[in-house]
């Protein structure tokens, strides 16, 4: 079952949920469904995916200068295989 509302929304909130519907190939309503349930769970899911992150991290056991290294080529690569081109 659903309900029809109305609602207004600013500009920029419209075109956020116009973007993320295109982006998951949904409805605008389907987005706003899925944005609100992911709301209603909370800030709690976030520190959850951060802490694993953080111990992902930690058991690689990269030194300051490796993980330099590697960041610097990471972005060569997604600069040289980028589609848009920075202009010199």
């Amino acid at each position: 079952m659903t309900v029809k509302s109305t609602f207004a929304l600013d500009i920029e909130t419209a075109r956020a949920l116009e973007d993320m519907a295109r982006r998951w190939g949904v409805s605008k309503s389907e987005a706003l469904r899925r944005a609100i349930r992911a709301a209603r769970r909370g800030p709690a899911e976030a520190p959850k995916a951060l802490t694993a992150l953080d111990a992902l991290q930690r058991s690689l056991n990269l030194e300051k200068r490796t993980a330099a290294r590697w960041e610097r080529r990471a972005r060569a690569e997604r600069r040289a295989t980028s589609v848009r081109r920075e202009s010199k």
